[in-house]
């Protein structure tokens, strides 16, 4: 069995709450708590779930945007939690991030050519010449122009100035792009272009992805599998197709059965879920999802569920196929 490019184990990122005039730390918000997968070379890992679920500060810690509070994170055989800023500068190198919102993530001040040579300044790629000829290049990959190169940001549709995004985060040749949320921000019609130019891309370049998004759909459309997160912690991470087919997890039950189904003559029965979603800054105790789970059990309130394989390749943290709580 091949290595998986990427290896996360037990990531945690607790932000402490502070109150009063002295500004004394009163608790923690967990932000995530205790997820752990992999990503294989050449695949998509989808990661779903809820505003608030953890999934784009997990994307940042892979990257240590965000310093994680435990837990590691292994890169093409090497540590990154542990090495110093600088190495981890270097690192960088193979792995980018496209960013959710087009409009920010752009400095406004800077044309498109400059903004797509600083990684190749950043990381010493090339000189002036080479660099000119690769913004080039890689804004006609991502199906713009290369006259487009001398333009600014606002001169841009969303939809183009998520390309310049992509083409940004291709420029360094990275291993892994972390896309947070890379097309939420952009017109429905709009979004479907940019999905298939970053399968496109993926197939050509050999790249590895890690998909967030809060759209089943979408990560339908693009991911090789999925896992699917709830206040902080991995709930069920399966293949795409597996999930879809036979989602296990009684929350990705009822994400899933909110996803509209483009037949009339269809009939699915709708799963509300009941109640808020808890703070993460006071989250239950046991399984996080117990407050609003319609198959409630007595062990769900104070144990917390493994996330274990109940099928081949198919992982699942609920109680309900726990054969030691159930007897």
């Amino acid at each position: 069995m091949t290595k998986p490019l990427l290896q996360v184990e037990g990531l945690k990122k607790y932000f402490p709450i502070r109150s009063g005039v002295l500004a004394k730390q009163s608790g923690y918000v967990k932000a995530v708590d205790n997820v752990s997968f992999h990503v294989n070379e050449g695949e998509t890992l989808g990661i779903v779930g809820e505003s608030g679920c953890g999934k784009s500060t997990t994307g940042r810690m892979l990257m240590r945007l965000l310093e994680p509070t435990e837990g590691k994170v292994t890169f093409d055989g090497k540590e990154l939690t542990s090495i110093s800023s600088t190495e981890m500068r270097k690192a960088r190198r193979e792995i980018q991030m496209v960013f959710q919102d087009p409009y920010a993530s752009l400095n406004p001040r800077h044309t498109v050519e400059k903004i797509l040579m600083e990684p190749l300044i950043v990381h010493n790629i090339g000189n002036a010449k080479s660099r000119k000829k690769k913004v080039h290049e890689f804004l006609e990959i991502v199906g713009l122009s290369s006259y487009h190169a001398k333009r600014y940001p606002h001169q841009f549709s969303g939809g183009q100035r998520q390309r310049i995004g992509i083409a940004r985060a291709l420029m360094t040749n990275p291993k892994l792009i972390i896309a947070d949320e890379p097309v939420s921000a952009l017109d429905v019609s709009i979004q479907a272009q940019v999905l298939n130019l970053m399968q496109d891309l993926q197939k050509e370049l050999k790249l590895t992805y890690i998909f967030i998004a809060h759209d089943l759909g979408v990560v339908r459309h693009i991911s090789d599998r999925v896992g699917v997160m709830y206040l902080g912690r991995m709930a069920e991470l399966a293949t795409s197709e597996s999930l879809y087919e036979e989602p296990l997890h009684p929350y990705t039950k009822a994400l899933l059965s909110a996803v509209p189904v483009p037949d009339p003559e269809h009939k699915r029965e709708q799963i509300i879920l009941e109640g808020d979603i808890p703070s993460p800054s006071n989250p239950p105790s046991g399984c996080t999802f117990h407050t609003r789970c319609p198959f409630k059990m007595e062990a769900c309130t104070s144990i917390v569920p493994k996330l274990e394989e109940v099928k081949p390749g198919h992982f699942v943290a609920c109680h309900l196929y726990n054969e030691q709580v159930q007897h």
